[in-house]
């Protein structure tokens, strides 16, 4: 239970619950201190009526109306979570669409049924103003673009506008470590920091934040450091806990455009999914990314019930440098969800079981 910090490039401080503190030497130091949730300067710290993630994961009572501020992964899963409780919901997010980054395709069946879950979902929208209110908190929303300003009460707003590294109090300027423009600590391809003694790994190393990622990088790191064999970290897939589910790994079709890279996109539509049709589930989407000659896996994307499931797949694919006809040949089970990954990797060859498409002669 002791909290620590440097007090030399060799020495670490613990300071025990009571007060006391000892120092010790150290020959390796691994740094894993996580991350914490953001909070944006306008909004007041330890107000009874603003709530982080970690706070809103503390259920203590479910509002009347709840402002989600940010329309990421962490503002819709929750949201979700609230208003499948009873509690009215709204969404503010200051860019153009929900989930900025991720595929638009993707976005498309989420995005339709958060309407219908959530009271209002406002784009271009900031927080301008917060003040309490009898309700709770009164707050000024405004849209970006126009500058027109509204206001509206809520008995709670949760702020969830991503997460920091959590590097308070470790005093690293002592042991000579670095942090980057965005306040990650500074590693090399193996988590070293500038100090030779000194690892890191997980949130406080670099994005993705996510603990499947910091759980994988730890390992590899620790074997490394015992002299044991290390496996490279493989292609990272992220979910998003909605419903639908959201999830992808590898490269996007987002990256593919911004970075310039010629890829073949082959999409499956769930419409044409005798086990998605059963769920009524028929707005679902996969679709994968791969070279346009060598058919070689770059990225796939899902977006359906159980997508956080069916992506364990096409990570083990990108991980083993597997191609399109691969995927396509592993024989998948009739009727499944885990079909529309082998359907989808069959129009990569203009051909597929379940989707009438006309071959390019």
């Amino acid at each position: 239970q002791a909290r620590a910090a440097f007090a030399s490039p060799t020495q670490l401080r613990l300071t025990a619950p009571d007060g006391t503190a000892a120092t010790h030497d150290f020959e390796t130091l691994l740094l894993a201190t996580g991350s914490v949730p953001a909070r944006p300067a306008a909004f007041p710290a330890d107000h009874p009526h603003l709530w982080d993630s970690t706070a809103a994961l503390a259920l203590s009572e479910v509002p009347e109306t709840l402002l989600v501020v940010g329309g990421g992964y962490i503002g819709l899963e929750l949201g979700s979570v609230y208003a499948a409780l009873g509690a009215r919901v709204t969404v503010v997010e200051m860019t153009g669409g929900l989930l900025p980054g991720a595929d638009r395709d993707l976005i498309v069946p989420l995005a339709k049924r958060l309407r219908g879950l959530f009271q209002a979902i406002h784009l271009n929208t900031r927080v301008a103003g917060v003040a309490d209110d009898p309700a709770g908190l009164r707050v000024v929303l405004e849209n970006v673009q126009t500058g027109e300003k509204r206001e509206e009460a809520f008995a709670k707003v949760l702020v969830s506008v991503g997460r920091r590294p959590f590097v308070d109090g470790l005093d690293l300027d002592k042991a000579g470590i670095a942090l980057t423009d965005r306040g990650f600590i500074a590693v090399d391809e193996t988590g070293r920091t500038a100090n030779p003694r000194v690892f890191a790994a997980g949130d406080v190393a670099g994005n993705p934040m996510l603990a499947h990622k910091a759980t994988h990088e730890a390992r590899a790191l620790v074997a490394r450091l015992v002299g044991r064999a290390a496996h490279e970290l493989a292609p990272v897939p992220a979910v998003v806990f909605t419903d639908p589910e959201i999830a992808w790994v590898g490269l996007t079709e987002t990256q593919a455009k911004e970075e310039g890279r010629e890829i073949k996109v082959s999409k499956f539509p769930w419409a044409a999914s005798g086990r998605a049709l059963t769920l009524d589930r028929a707005d679902g989407v996969t679709k994968i990314l791969a070279e346009p000659g060598s058919g070689k896996l770059l990225g796939v994307a899902i977006a359906g019930p159980g997508a956080g499931d069916l992506i364990s797949e096409a990570s083990l694919a990108l991980a083993s440098g597997a191609t399109a006809a691969d995927l396509a040949h592993a024989i998948h089970p009739h009727p499944t969800l885990s079909e529309t990954l082998g359907e989808a990797a069959e129009l990569h060859a203009g051909l597929c079981a379940h989707l009438y498409r006309p071959r390019k002669i």
